[in-house]
């Protein structure tokens, strides 16, 4: 048990000091997961993954958690509401974390009506399962710095978000090296 707990605790201090230890112009760690239509059964798997891996790398547990319910709100949009699911990449730098969806399904027709909290395309179905309310981009919106959604009908949609990291709030490794340069 002790030297599982030793090498647990090794693995942590490693990734948390991921960005600190090398050194670039820039640096960032990119994850990318795929996502089915119609998937629910392991929806939520891979918003669940990424703020995992932040708490890894030493993120504040309040960014962790926001990413956790953007990514989460935009998974399941892949899963409800395209007919061939999508991709999922996150960017992660010591500075902001850029999560970003795309998939190449039906396009939503009006952004800014599916902007408004309630309004729901999702087939009755899906909404049997509890999802669908309607609300998932508006929840995307309260935990992000910025959203841009871009979609044309017939073609699909691309969703970025963006969360902007204060000194305080960075990778625990990355503020540690910013304060040994400073010095």
């Amino acid at each position: 048990l002790e030297s599982d707990y030793q090498e647990e605790e090794l693995k942590k201090y490693r990734v948390s000091h991921l960005f600190a230890d090398i050194a670039s112009d820039r640096t960032s760690l990119i994850l990318r997961y795929n996502v089915k239509a119609r998937d629910f059964a392991h929806g939520g798997r891979a918003s669940s993954d990424i703020k995992r891996a932040l708490m890894r790398l030493g993120a504040n547990p309040q960014i962790a958690r926001r990413c956790g319910i953007a990514v989460y709100e935009a998974e399941m949009n892949l899963i409800i509401h395209t007919t061939e699911g999508g991709v999922i990449q996150v960017e992660i730098e010591p500075h902001q974390i850029v999560m970003e969806t795309t998939d190449t399904g039906p396009g939503i027709e009006d952004i800014e009506l599916a902007m408004k909290p309630g309004y729901s395309t999702a087939p009755e179905e899906v909404r049997e399962l509890g999802f669908g309310a309607g609300m998932g981009l508006k929840n995307i919106q309260r935990c992000v710095d910025a959203m841009t959604l871009e979609s044309t009908p017939g073609k699909g949609t691309r969703l970025e978000m963006r969360i902007y990291l204060q000194p305080d709030e960075a990778f625990s490794g990355a503020a540690h090296a910013r304060e040994g340069k400073a010095k």
